[in-house]
């Protein structure tokens, strides 16, 4: 019960997403290392002498510093990354953590059968043409997709009706309503 309380409290954690303090550092690195370039060309008396002090006076411990930099950086940085992703592996936002039942995944299977060509949705990675996103819509409950399966869309003839009936347009119901627009 406790892991599913984090995962509900801290969805970006338990997902394996970047955390915030991360993500902050990885905008903020780049230009802070751009401004010290800056500052040690301007203190050096411009692009020449800032050469010539690096030439002269400092070309060893620069050349460590700078290869020690890039190993922090292009090494520690996304190692880092990588080792707090966990199981997010495949996942798709907060459906990383959250395991289908098996009324949910028949669903799954036949959205992907009947409705994934016309049809938009993300945890399926389906991008249909003809229907509409079902990640953008609003409101999507069980009983408005059961409602528009049965009467096919919004009634404009786009959508078959009763495409699917009984158990299976429960069971894509249950699925749509539990993972659009997440």
């Amino acid at each position: 019960m406790r892991g599913r309380f984090f995962a509900l409290a801290a969805p970006s954690l338990a997902a394996g997403i970047v955390p915030p303090s991360m993500e902050v550092l990885i905008v903020l690195v780049p230009f802070v290392l751009a401004g010290l370039a800056v500052m040690f060309i301007a203190f050096s008396g411009g692009p020449s002498a800032a050469r010539e002090a690096y030439l002269t006076r400092g070309g060893r411990v620069f050349t460590v510093l700078m290869v020690l930099l890039y190993l922090a950086l292009g090494v520690a940085v996304p190692a880092a990354v990588i080792a707090g992703r966990g199981e997010a592996e495949g996942g798709t936002g907060s459906l990383r953590a959250a395991e289908p039942t098996a009324k949910e995944e028949l669903g799954k299977q036949l959205f992907i059968q009947n409705c994934k060509s016309c049809h938009t949705l993300a945890a399926v990675q389906a991008h249909g043409v003809t229907g509409p996103n079902l990640d953008e819509l609003g409101g999507i409950d069980k009983q408005r997709v059961l409602n528009a399966i049965k009467k096919g869309g919004t009634g404009s003839g786009r959508m078959p009706p009763r495409l699917l009936e009984g158990e299976d347009a429960e069971a894509v119901a249950t699925y749509v309503a539990a993972v659009a627009g997440r």
